[in-house]
């Protein structure tokens, strides 16, 4: 199409715009495509999208030629000249004023978009632009419709300006927000409600309609000058930990104005949904203004007994609240208030009885019709959370009548929580959640809840056990039936289910009336009585849930299970505050525990642990979650420092450390259970390591040798069979868990005498037969991975000892091993590649890397004595990171930090060898860094520029010893130009024109870079200089700071990379990228 269109061209374009949009065929549909995406392929073709809005009709054909002028204004904005800028925005205002009114929405909202777009662009080098209010004012005065498209380019300007997007750095941002908010933002605030005003006073002649979108639009502005980032601190207005509101303080008085709160609450009472819930999200972030912005506390007080007074009001008249998004924004704003304000301030109010009273009622209210208010809960709890928390800060003669509350929110909450479990059980409805199923829903429901049953511990307590004593004698007597009875009957089954639901929500309860204590200490012997009395009746039911007949009949029931997790949660809690070092303070509550359940001191309790433990590990292999969060609680214990030297008293575990296998713990055998064998015996041997272990531990390992001794007698056809693959693939899960857990040189020694070298050949073996299966391969890896592993120096070997030396050759066997045939091998049909093939490259990168930096290791004498371990496992690793693409490596997350992590040890230890690849493997590898120097990961970013510090500082090196002595000879790094002239230009744009957390890690290599490719660093000077042709008072300051930039920094014969002279380049660079950003 070219640019003097006529109409056969239009008919044609919106003939491919109706194939696109109405077509029902999908050649059709993507012939139509092809053909109109060129429209948006280049900046000559603004022109034809202007002439097809202009003269077209149609609205598919308008919304194309939209989408294709905004996305070219914004892709392409640096390259137009202020003129171009300036008449592109223009022409988009006039056309929205002629023609606005008479598109559709879809279009007007892309056109507006790119008004927003480009004010944004131009705010900081177009003064005129600033003037925004006054452009925007002929659409505010003339139709209703212009009106309305006056308040959406408002609002698109006002999220435009709040928004990073579109913005070349942070600091730019800042920079233009702070200034729209300075010049702009307060008077579209005013003018939002201005017209709000107008509404109400029906001063605006429009209809219904047109009405009703002019509000609908004046609250969303209102709302994004409230929700606007004031001080850039870019917080999230979606987390309820906000805070406050940091409006500057020239909006005070329209804050103080009692119209203003009053023109929201008079707006809920005379609309109807959706705007209402808009006029509360108002309300809810007028309700979060900074303290300081008001000019008295009296002018503070008399705010919130507005704000406390309009709430009042609506849960006096129930306005609204059928909706349910009304409902949830006024819990928000009931949360807000008491976040925001002190309860000393909210007892002043004039109307705080009867506003206490009401919140009151209606939070009962809500956890009577929980299935309707479940999203709302949290908003609930926090708001009585908050208010029981002040309550030591409340003079004692003011009346808050907490007290008389307090005990209703909970016992609503709780008896919601009881009738919960029952309709979840009786209803087919698929949408009602359980939040025991989910542990994050769970967790936010209860975690306010601990403060309000601490307020009222005794009433909780006793309320609490009135339901749970019950609840246990319903559930004893069902299970007392005969087995047929009980499996036979649905009646029987159902009371069961209600039983352990209900058990499951109050040891829940329970469990996190203890976990609120800070230390034992803090709490009165009252407290630690009731604890003791509440935890007696969980430790009660303990051996009822764990008898054998009847935990084999119920734990596949998810409410079983649940039971089961609430009781480990409760058991974790009780750790936490009466087990181990806190346990000598905790007299009173094992005094009541010895009277209602025998156990008197820490020591039996632990026992009771143990039991606990052994009995979910035997009896419930299937139970994922249970037998998860089971080992959490074991290696929890047996990381402690006092209840860990308890455990080693108890016989049961003195029997687990000589009897561990699967005959005894058969979730060993369970395929969902894998990952957990890695934990299961990395606790054990946390505990077997806590004494004298050189007997013990062989006979711990005893069935592992018996184990592996009988597989190394059998022939190739038996040892390639299924089943001995499944059991190598545990094995190796359960020996990585030994070797995590030695953390000394003298268990580390054990371990290693144990396994080489009698066993290590059986690995390697097992690698060349298992290969292609991922699922052996990944714990075989992980296990040499964690095997070189030198945390804590536990690497340590004699001086006269190799084992250092043989380790890394064994591990160097090992990788060269599986990467061979990783290398030649090609990924399986419709296979994962990160499952069969990025995942076991990952792993070794990160062998490798602990190999090389382990310290345990010097690798001269590899060379010395003409041993090729280290160099091929150099040359295979290398090889297996050149069959990953670029994009992969950069798309997995746990694949690039391996990768880059690699790159940097090898640059830095093994520059040589790196130097010395073929130039289009070296340019892969420079190319992969100057990638990772862009990541959004810090540490990735900084290793990437550590890595070309590293590479560059050894090429400049070279080139001084070549001057120095006539050598002609240098490494390949010496035809690779271009690319250190790739990397310099990356660097200079990210430090000067990007927001960089790391400049200091950025800037070490840019010096090296420099000094060895000059060229490259006058032609990149050059370019920046020319870009600021249009403007020469800004290009000779530039200018200016490229001198700078080199100012004391020696170069060409003097050239050096001394600290000094790092030093001085790293301070010019700071004030070279302080100028720079100022100039542009």
């Amino acid at each position: 199409m070219a640019s003097s269109a006529h109409s056969t061209s239009l008919a044609t374009f919106e003939g491919y715009c109706h194939m696109l949009y109405n077509s029902p065929s999908a050649e059709e549909r993507t012939k139509a495509e092809a053909a109109l995406v060129q429209l948006a392929s280049n900046p000559e073709h603004i022109p034809q999208c202007q002439f097809v809005l202009t003269s077209s009709t149609m609205p598919q054909a308008q919304l194309v030629a939209a989408n294709a002028f905004k996305k070219l204004i914004v892709q392409s904005w640096n390259h137009f000249t202020p003129a171009q800028r300036a008449e592109y925005r223009n022409y988009t205002l006039n056309f929205l004023a002629t023609n606005g009114i008479m598109c559709t929405n879809f279009v007007t909202a892309l056109l507006v978009q790119l008004v927003a777009c480009a004010t944004k662009f131009g705010w900081a080098e177009m003064e005129d632009q600033q003037q925004v209010m006054h452009e925007v004012g002929r659409f505010l005065h003339a139709t209703p419709g212009h009106l309305v498209l006056g308040l959406q380019l408002l609002e698109a300007l006002v999220t435009e300006m709040n928004s990073t997007a579109n913005t070349r750095s942070l600091t730019q941002h800042r920079k233009i927000a702070g200034s729209f908010r300075d010049v702009c933002l307060y008077q579209i605030f005013k003018m939002s409600l201005q017209t709000l005003q107008q509404l109400q006073t029906h001063a605006i002649p429009a209809s219904e309609p047109e009405l009703a979108r002019i509000r609908e639009h004046s609250l969303q502005l209102a709302l994004a000058c409230l929700s606007y980032d004031f001080i850039g601190t870019t917080l999230d207005e979606a987390s309820e930990e906000l805070g406050t509101i940091q409006v500057p303080s020239t909006w005070r008085g329209t804050m103080e104005d009692s119209a203003t709160s009053a023109l929201f609450f008079d707006l809920y009472r005379s609309t109807q949904p959706p705007i209402q819930s808009l006029t509360i999200q108002v309300l809810v972030l007028l309700g979060s203004l900074r303290r300081s912005l008001f000019s008295s506390d009296e002018e503070r007080q008399s705010f919130l007994q507005r704000m406390v007074r309009g709430s009042l009001l609506i849960l006096q008249t129930q306005c609204g609240l059928a909706d349910h998004d009304n409902y949830h924004e006024l819990c928000r704003l009931l949360s807000r208030l008491k976040a925001n304000f002190q309860l000393s301030e909210l007892v002043q109010c004039d109307d705080y009885k009867a506003w206490i009273a009401l919140v009151a009622t209606f939070t009962v209210d809500s956890f009577k019709h929980w299935e309707w208010a479940s999203n709302s809960v949290y908003y609930l709890l926090s708001v009585w959370s908050r208010l029981v928390a002040s309550m030591p800060y409340l003079k004692p003669e003011t009346p808050s009548q907490l007290e008389n509350y307090v005990p209703q929110i909970i016992t609503a909450f709780i008896n919601s929580r009881m009738e919960l479990v029952s309709t979840l059980l009786r209803s087919a409805d698929a949408d009602l959640d359980d939040p025991l199923d989910d542990d994050e829903q769970l967790t936010e429901q209860l975690e306010t809840f601990p403060s309000l049953c601490r307020f009222q511990l005794q009433q909780v307590s006793s309320y609490v056990l009135s339901l749970f004593e019950p609840s246990a004698r319903l559930y004893q007597q069902a299970l007392t039936l005969p087995i047929g009875d009980r499996t036979g009957n649905p009646e029987v089954q159902m009371r069961l289910a209600q039983s352990e639901g209900e058990l499951s929500w109050l040891i829940y309860i329970i469990g996190q009336i203890l976990g609120s204590h800070l230390t034992p200490n803090s709490n009165a012997e009252t407290q630690q009585f009731i604890d003791g009395e509440l935890t007696s009746v969980v430790l009660q039911l303990i051996p009822l849930i764990d008898d054998p007949d009847v935990a084999r009949e119920r734990c596949n029931c998810p409410s079983n299970q649940h039971l089961q997790s609430a009781v480990l949660f409760f058991l974790q809690q009780f750790r936490k505050v009466y087990v181990g070092d806190q346990a000598t303070a905790s007299t009173k509550v094992y005094s009541r525990l010895a009277e209602r359940v025998n156990l008197g001191d820490h020591f039996a309790v632990l026992g009771v642990f143990v039991n606990k433990i052994v009995a979910n590990l035997k009896l419930r292999c299937d139970c994922f979650k249970v037998i998860e969060k089971t080992l959490a609680l074991f290696s929890d214990l047996a990381s402690g420092y006092c209840s860990s030297k308890l455990l080693l008293k108890l016989d049961s575990v003195r029997y687990m450390l000589l009897h561990h296998t699967a005959e005894e713990f058969p979730f060993l055998l369970v395929p969902e259970n894998l990952r957990q064998r890695t934990s299961f015996y990395s606790t054990l041997c946390k505990l077997l390591f806590l004494d004298d272990i050189g007997v013990k531990f062989k006979a711990f390992m005893e069935p592992f040798t018996r184990w592996l001794r009988s597989l190394k007698a059998q022939s190739e056809r038996a040892f390639a069979e299924p089943h001995v693959r499944t059991a190598l693939i545990g094995m190796l899960r359960d020996l990585r868990g030994i070797v995590c857990a030695c953390s000394n040189r003298r268990t580390y020694g054990l371990f290693f005498d144990w396994l080489y070298p009698e066993f290590t050949p059986l690995l390697h073996r097992a690698v060349l037969t298992f290969h292609a299966v991922p699922e052996f391969t990944t714990p075989l890896l992980k296990l040499y991975a964690e095997l070189v592993y030198n945390k804590a120096q536990r690497l340590t070997f004699d001086s006269s000892s190799p084992n250092g030396i043989l380790l890394f050759r064994d591990a160097s066997a090992m990788l060269v091993a599986y990467g061979r045939q990783c290398i030649e091998s090609e990924l399986p049909v419709g296979a994962d590649p990160y499952t069969h093939k990025f995942k076991g490259i990952h792993i070794c990168m990160t062998m490798l890397t602990r190999a090389l930096s382990g310290s345990y290791v010097n690798f001269g004498v590899f060379a010395l004595y003409g041993d090729r371990a280290l160099s091929d496992c150099l040359e295979v690793m290398i090889q297996m990171c050149l069959r990953v693409k670029l994009e992969d490596i950069l798309a997995y997350p746990k694949l690039s930090r391996a990768y880059f992590t690699l790159m940097e040890l090898l640059m830095r230890n093994h520059t040589t060898v790196i130097a010395e690849l073929e130039p289009p493997v070296l340019r892969h590898l420079c190319n992969s860094l100057s990638e990772g120097l862009k990541s959004h990961e810090v540490a990735i970013s900084s290793q990437c520029a550590a890595a070309l510090d590293h590479l560059a500082a050894f090429h400049f090196q070279e080139l001084a010893e070549r001057d120095e002595d006539g050598a002609k000879g240098v490494s390949k790094l010496g035809t690779e130009r271009e690319l250190f002239a790739f990397q310099l230009a990356v660097l200079l744009h990210m430090i000067v024109f990007e927001e960089c957390t790391n400049q200091w890690s950025l800037s070490r290599p840019l010096l090296a870079l420099i000094l060895i490719n000059e060229d490259a660093y006058q032609k990149w000077q050059a370019q920046a200089l020319g870009s600021m042709a249009a403007h020469p008072g800004r290009q000779q300051k530039l200018a200016q700071a490229f001198e700078k930039l080199m100012a004391g920094v020696p170069r060409g014969e003097h050239a050096n990379l001394d600290v000094k002279t790092r030093d001085k380049f790293t301070q010019n660079l700071s004030q070279f990228r302080h100028d720079v950003r100022s100039i542009v």
